[in-house]
């Protein structure tokens, strides 16, 4: 049980491939440049072997004005092809910041449209009171709680886990 959060712990190594979607009704934030950038009671965490939990937030609950579309895209053996999306707030420019599956796979239908943000390119984002911790690496962008034990793939070194 995690002292911070009062939940269980949950071992990443029993989060199933491929991956589950989970309705997660804790607050969650997302805060840059000194904004709410998006803030929700309906996330959806993705669960995967090995990954910390990618929190995907509807877009209803983002200030959809501060994004535009980036260069690239990438694809999901599970999801699909995820399109990127730079986050402007004045003259800043945070590249590539959050991603979205615009037409995900059955069955992750339910990520369509919703957000996940790179804990590293904003500024601080939030589940319930604790702040969460980037994920290493820039490929996958799980979101680190007390609550989830690992070891994370995603540092140098385990992409071939």
């Amino acid at each position: 049980m995690s002292r911070s959060t009062g939940r269980e712990i949950e071992s990443v190594w029993d989060y199933p491939r491929p991956p589950a979607v989970v309705q997660d009704n804790r607050p969650v934030r997302v805060e840059c440049g000194g904004r709410t950038v998006a803030e929700t009671r309906s996330a959806l965490r993705v669960l995967e072997t090995s990954h910390p939990p990618t929190f995907y937030i509807p877009p209803g609950d983002v200030c959809t004005d501060l994004l535009f579309p980036a260069d690239g895209t990438s694809w999901c053996e599970w999801k699909g092809s995820a399109r990127y999306w730079d986050l402007i707030i004045g003259d800043e420019v945070r590249s590539r910041a959050a991603w979205s599956y615009p037409g995900p796979n059955p069955p992750y239908t339910a990520l369509k449209d919703h957000f996940a943000f790179y804990a590293s390119s904003v500024d601080r984002c939030v589940v319930g009171d604790e702040e969460v911790q980037a994920q290493d690496g820039d490929f996958y962008g799980g979101w680190i709680t007390s609550d989830v034990k690992g070891p994370f793939k995603g540092a140098p070194g385990t992409r071939g886990w």
